[in-house]
This record gives structure tokens, sequence and C-alpha cells, in this order.
């Protein structure tokens, strides 16, 4: 059980709207690093209570990473179930702009281990 408060939906919907139009436009300026981080952060603490459990952990450097869906508990060293990607495709799963294997088949997203494909079902984090 995570130990921080889980996050209002409508927290986590602001915090990905704020980011949206970079997400959305390759030409738009990067909003500033405490928008990127709570957009992030909140949405990834929205992943942990929709698909808890220990089984995979996803990485969004620099700002976090959290483990989720059930299925068998990672303890030590490096785990074997990861999705990893930036900021930017992060918030643009989030929000539902981007398809989980289509990012994997593109690079944006790397996926390792049989239970890393299972964060797709529980994307979008949002209704937008």
């Amino acid at each position: 059980m995570p130990s921080r408060r889980p996050p209002e939906p409508a927290e986590v919907r602001a915090a990905l709207l704020a980011v949206a139009g970079w997400v959305d436009d390759p030409g738009v300026a990067a909003p500033p690093r405490p928008e990127r981080a709570a957009a992030v952060r909140l949405s990834l603490a929205a992943l942990e209570q929709v698909a808890p459990g220990r089984s995979v952990e996803v990485r969004i450097p620099p700002f976090g990473a959290v483990h989720c869906i059930h299925g068998p508990r990672h303890t030590r060293g490096t785990p074997p179930n990861v999705v990893e990607t930036d900021p930017r495709t992060w918030c643009a799963l989030a929000l539902g702009r981007l398809d989980f294997d289509a990012a994997v088949a593109s690079g944006a997203v790397t996926a390792s281990g049989h239970r890393a494909g299972q964060v797709a079902a529980w994307l979008p984090l949002v209704e937008v």
C-alpha cells in the first residue's frame, strides 16, 4: 500500500491538462519543471491507485517511479518487468494522446518483461 495520499482525480486531470499543449505540439516550449514534475508524479500516483501491486515498475526519469499491477512481487536487483519513458511521452500516454503499443513499437517507451505491457490496460489515466 502506498504511503502517500491518493491523488484526487480532478487534481491529476488538472496537472495533466496544464502540460497538454506541450504534449500536443512539439513546437511549444516545455512548461516549467514544477508543472512537468507535478503532471508526472500525480499521474504515476494515480496509476498506483488504479492498478495496485508490485509486479511492474514504471519509471519516468527524472521525476518518479512506481510499482503497480498485481502479480509476483519484486524485491531485489533489477525488476523483471519495467516500463520506462520520458516525461512528455508519459503525459501523452496518460492523456490518451498516444497508444502504448505504438509508443513501444516506435521506441519512445521501453517495456521489458512479460507483464510490462499490462500497463496499457490502465491508460489513459484521465478522460479528456
